[in-house]
């Protein structure tokens, strides 16, 4: 069988779903199958070749046997609508995968499986413009009508895409991601240049998240204010990590601190340094950042809605993200009890190891079986 999976969103624009589709390919190819991959990638791939700071190294994945490349104009152009089904069409491809909402609605040569991994824009729309929101949910629509099957990355995102899109949960996949295999406890000379390199405190509560509402830092930050662990003239640091869309947060509390993006580099020395990692999200629909921050050993207090219980099972503590005081609760109870801190980081580290890009990738594979039988 002859898989196609669109690898044009492996930029550094889409880190989501870019990491999602270069992990996926990472792991097709190094299963032991048949199959042969098409990865389309845009003509100019900004990211074909490993230079400084480049998130994802392409010219690598290529050289697999199993695989080749196959060069479409970018995936929002005109050209690269109407080129697409030719190019596969060409390539004799059996199934394409996009891992994003937008790809060739008609005219596809062959049976088409989609990646939606959440439908946030529906969910919070004041956090995005109408046009914005217009143009998710038309393209949204149009994919699942198109598509054969829908991978999705939790149950309750297949709840959610049943409940309001009307799709039949027959026709949707679950398929977990996992954290990359550099997340792992790191080096003590790693932790040591990383906590110099971000002149980090000895004790210190983390949160990498973006500045998107929905993400909940303002929570965050009112129930540090609340609990005695914030209050106390000692007190450890609350650090903030991530994308800022609207420039660097800024605090009236002398023991927050935001560092904004971090290089990947450094992310697994950062998650493991801390003493603990919070993740206040209000709807994720996998949750990325709690299993990559369990995978390096920190334990993880996160919310209780969306996705994130199944994700993290047992081995977090949950809290209400509407409730600040419970947060603030959650806060106090881990930091004043380094035996609660200690069982939480072994479970972590076991939770974490049960996800893998291997079972993602054979999972997937299956999908792509069952759509062209």
């Amino acid at each position: 069988m002859n898989i196609a999976l669109d690898l044009r969103f492996v930029n550094d624009h889409f880190p989501g779903i870019g990491r999602y589709a270069f992990s996926l390919a990472s792991a097709l190819v190094a299963l032991d199958t048949s199959h042969r991959f098409i990865f389309i990638v845009t003509r100019d791939a900004p990211n074909r070749r490993p230079v400084l700071n480049t998130r994802y190294d392409l010219t690598s994945l290529m050289r697999s046997p199993k695989a080749r490349a196959l060069a479409a104009p970018h995936p929002f152009s005109i050209a690269g609508q109407i080129a697409l089904p030719a190019l596969l069409r060409l390539a004799r491809a059996d199934v394409y995968h996009a891992p994003y909402y937008v790809f060739p609605y008609v005219s596809l040569p062959c049976p088409a499986v989609v990646t939606l991994y959440d439908i946030i824009p529906r969910l919070f729309p004041r956090e995005s413009s109408l046009r914005a929101r217009l143009f998710f949910d038309l393209s949204v629509r149009m994919a699942l009508r198109s598509a054969q099957r829908i991978v999705t990355s939790s149950h309750c995102s297949r709840e959610d895409i049943v409940r309001v899109y009307r799709v039949r949960a027959s026709r949707i996949d679950v398929v977990y991601g996992a954290a990359d295999g550099r997340f792992r406890p790191a080096e003590p000379a790693t932790t040591a240049a990383v906590r110099a390199r971000h002149q980090l405190p000895e004790t210190f509560a983390l949160c990498v998240t973006s500045d998107k509402p929905h993400k909940n830092v303002d929570t965050l930050v009112k129930a540090w204010r609340l609990s005695a662990t914030g209050q106390r003239d000692d007190s450890p640091w609350l650090i903030l990590a991530g994308h800022r869309g609207r420039g660097l947060l800024t605090f009236d509390h002398s023991r927050i601190r935001d560092l904004g993006p971090i290089a990947e580099a450094d992310l697994p020395a950062l998650y493991g340094s801390a003493t603990l990692f919070i993740y206040p999200s209000r709807y994720e629909g996998f949750g990325l950042p709690p299993l990559e921050a369990m995978a390096c050993g920190a334990p993880v207090i996160c919310s209780r809605t969306g996705s994130l219980p199944e994700v993290v099972g047992d081995a977090a503590l949950l809290a209400d993200p509407d409730d600040p005081h419970a947060l603030a609760a959650a806060i106090d109870q881990a930091f004043a009890d380094p035996t609660l801190r200690a069982a939480l980081r072994a479970a972590g580290l076991e939770r974490a190891a049960s996800f893998s890009w291997q079972r993602a990738a054979q999972e997937t594979v299956a999908v792509y079986e069952r759509v062209c039988r």
